[in-house]
């Protein structure tokens, strides 16, 4: 599997598949990692050897558009964890 975005989803079928565990645990034990991630990450990255690094981002207030509808709306600044990945971790 070779991709530049690691989502929830792919790591959880991944492990899924090479433990034999459920998804939907695997998932739910993806979420608290991540979380406990994210509270340590509060005012620094976070790197893990081999893995990759957590690096927290601002997004800006913008405009936002329904497709639908062409209605606008704003979309609030926040804070996003965008990861990394190793050149050393093989998926």
């Amino acid at each position: 599997m070779s991709q530049d975005k690691l989502t929830r989803e792919t790591i959880a079928k991944q492990i899924s598949i090479e433990f034999g565990i459920a998804y939907s645990t695997v998932y739910k034990k993806i979420d608290k990692i991540l979380e406990i991630w994210s509270n340590m990450m509060i005012n620094s990255d976070l790197s893990i050897n081999y893995i990759g690094s957590f690096k927290i981002n601002q997004k800006n207030e913008r405009i936002g558009r329904n497709p639908k509808t062409k209605e606008e709306h704003l979309i609030k600044s926040r804070k996003v964890i965008s990861f990394k990945k190793s050149n050393k971790l093989l998926l």
